[in-house]
């Protein structure tokens, strides 16, 4: 009987088959299958939840010792070139199996309460399938060639998820952000594996690395050649998992279906940027150039998006800098040369903040009970207020996912960032610096979410402030929007069924124990990943080294939910006074994001349509001009040369004979 390991290939297969068929379904018979909506969500919830069934037995096999596995058959091949593709099972893909298959099918139970009167139900099921599907293809790819196609296809579905609800002119713009800045570093990855494969002769992450490595010591290739092949490929994971300057199509993705923006942040299109580039650490860790470049840029982003988000207002944008400011860590423990702490970090991160954004989603979908479906309104959080008493599971589980991300022990949260920054401690001090700051602004914004969104009294009955938050988005007063955005349908929120409700009490047990499992004096986490550090840690452990770190990430934490408390919750704090009105500047800057959405129109978007612009004048002018000049030469040559048609033998002599002395003149200037 085979093992796990060895029918691993059926578990992007299985998703892909049910997508498939409801793909096909929708095209030949739309209206048929859009009313056997039910029926198609469980044979698709069946074959995910199929494909974790063998994940989890693919991870119980690797921590039981199994070894790799690894089978490959080839697929082209001309003369002595042969490349192969396959499928390739380590502990590292075992465990991002597992993730990415829990997490989807989680997703998939909380969408059909969530997009129940969806007129896309079906469509949207079978974009989650497929979506998971190419995840899961990334993930056991065994070389560059195979990742790319999975990433690209990764890619697709995200776009096609975004901009879900395409009749939106926000959706679509999402969408089109999303394809064209992952367009930008998915080049640069192509050329990286292209240059790589120049360099190397091979597709292979350990024949790469080892090649590579050869090659600049036998002066073969020179290292700075080696060092921008490297930097291309990371340019695919920069845009993928959101890192400084590719980071700006994440916050924007929020105007997708809260689930989608859950599995987008937590298990799959952010999680494969730092997933290749721990497959890469073989390539990337002989060269500290390459190291050092991916702790710089992980740092600034980390950064980057806790600022941000101190000034969000809209709960999910708030969810999405959180999400940037977090690949910003993962990243970091990558460029410091842990790519354990920073897997890790990704595990405990995909749990709990999956489990925020469909707390979000949870709270979206009440509020739209009372104010209607307008975004602008539904998630602003001016509007939000006092949910902890009409919604307490989901009040529950966001305060759970809170801590967690916050860093307060035991919670997941704390013993994967703690991990990552004890790393930077002993690489890069003043970037340990910056993420050590960073812990504390994350406490302060995830509270003040909590507490804006959940504490006080409720203000969704504001019409007059409805109204305001609606003309300054640009959309006028609630009346123009008929009676779903204008008018309250319901006097205050409710809390979701239980389809809703079950996958936040299911993730909030690994938000609260997952992260025990990578205690530094005994991680089992990083025993299965790599035993022999795992093996050092444990060796070299000191409660001395430990607990002043430690107790200096917990104790500026508690120091960010110390100030959130008192400006949000008590009160006694005017943040907008303190802050805003003494440093109108700065808050302007993090308001506008840092001006680099501005900056992108202003160079990208509007220096693109002008240089557009210009060639289609050059176009117009010159190539047309060129173009229409010679038909009139034409047109005019033979409207001239018709009347030599005379019919009469002479005069053609005489022509023949006027040439010909033309010529013998021609020539004698000449010669």
């Amino acid at each position: 009987m085979p093992s796990a390991a060895q029918l691993a290939w059926l578990i992007p297969v299985l998703p892909l088959i049910g997508a498939c068929l409801s793909g096909l379904g929708l095209i030949t018979f739309n209206r048929t299958v859009n009313r056997l909506r039910k029926p198609v969500a469980v044979m698709l919830l069946t074959c995910v939840g199929a494909a974790a069934v063998l994940s989890y037995a693919v991870l119980a096999e690797q921590l039981a010792g199994a070894g790799m596995t690894e089978v490959l058959f080839d697929w082209a091949s001309a003369g002595t070139f042969n490349l192969q593709m396959g499928f390739r099972v380590d502990p590292l893909g075992a465990v991002m199996l597992a993730l990415v298959t829990t997490i989807a099918l989680l997703v998939m139970v909380y969408s059909d309460g969530y997009m129940a009167h969806d007129k896309g139900y079906v469509r949207f099921f079978t974009y989650l399938a497929l979506f998971s599907s190419s995840m899961l293809g990334l993930i056991i790819s065994p070389n560059l060639l195979e990742i790319y196609v999975f990433w690209e296809l990764v890619g697709m579905c995200s776009y096609l998820l975004v901009g879900f609800w395409y009749d939106r002119d926000g959706a679509a713009n999402a969408a089109q952000k999303a394809f064209v800045v992952n367009r930008v570093g998915d080049f640069g990855l192509l050329l990286g594996i292209l240059g790589l494969f120049w360099a190397t002769g091979s597709f292979g992450f350990e024949e790469i690395g080892s090649r590579l490595s050869e090659a600049v010591a036998g002066g073969s290739l020179g290292n700075g050649v080696a060092v921008l092949l490297c930097l291309l490929v990371f340019m695919g994971p920069m845009a993928k998992s959101a890192q400084f300057p590719l980071h700006v199509w994440l916050p924007d993705a929020m105007e997708g279906p809260t689930p989608i923006s859950a599995l987008i942040h937590a298990a799959t299109m952010v999680a494969a940027g730092v997933f290749l580039v721990a497959r890469l650490q073989p390539v990337y860790a002989p060269f500290p150039a390459v190291q050092a470049t991916i702790a710089v840029i992980g740092t600034i982003t980390l950064f980057l998006g806790a600022s941000i988000a101190l000034t969000q207002m809209d709960l999910k944008k708030g969810l999405a800098y959180s999400t940037v400011s977090q690949l910003g860590y993962m990243m970091l423990a990558m460029g410091c040369g842990a790519p354990v702490a920073g897997m890790f970090h990704l595990v405990t991160h995909a749990f709990f903040k999956a489990m925020l954004f469909l707390c979000s989603g949870s709270v979206i979908h009440a509020m739209e009970e009372v104010v209607g479906h307008e975004p602008v309104l539904a998630q602003d959080m001016r509007l939000m207020g006092g949910l902890r008493k009409f919604m307490p599971i989901t009040s529950t589980t966001f305060l759970i996912g809170c801590v967690a991300i916050a860093g307060i022990p035991p919670l997941a949260g704390f013993w994967s960032k703690d991990e990552i920054l004890g790393q930077a401690f002993g690489s890069f001090p003043i970037l340990w610096a910056a993420g050590f700051i960073t812990a504390g602004m994350t406490a302060f914004y995830m509270f003040r979410l909590y507490f804006l969104t959940f504490e006080g009294s409720f203000r969704g009955n504001d019409k007059a402030a409805a109204a305001l938050l609606l003309a300054a988005a640009g959309k006028g007063t609630g009346e123009e929007h008929g009676d779903d955005h204008g008018h309250s349908h319901a006097d205050h929120p409710h809390e979701s069924g239980w389809q809703m409700a079950m996958p936040l009490a299911v993730l909030a047990v690994p938000s609260v124990l997952i992260g025990l499992l990578g205690t530094p004096w005994h991680s089992r986490f990083a025993a299965l990943l790599n035993p022999e550090e795992a093996a050092e840690m444990a060796e070299h452990f000191s409660w001395a080294e430990f607990l002043p770190l430690a107790g200096a990430s917990v104790a500026i934490s508690v120091a960010g939910i110390t100030l959130a408390v008192l400006a949000y919750l008590l009160h006694k704090i005017d943040l907008g006074t303190a802050v805003a009105g003494r440093f109108p500047a700065l808050n302007r800057f993090l308001t506008n994001k840092w001006y680099l959405d501005a900056i992108n129109e202003r160079i990208f978007v509007k220096g693109s349509r002008k240089i557009a612009r210009q060639v289609l004048e050059v176009d117009s002018k010159v190539v047309d001009g060129v173009v229409n000049l010679t038909g009139l030469l034409t047109l005019g040559s033979g409207e001239g040369l018709k009347y030599f048609e005379t019919g009469r033998v002479q005069f053609y002599a005489l022509i023949v004979f006027g040439g010909v002395i033309a010529m013998v003149l021609l020539f004698s200037a000449f010669g």
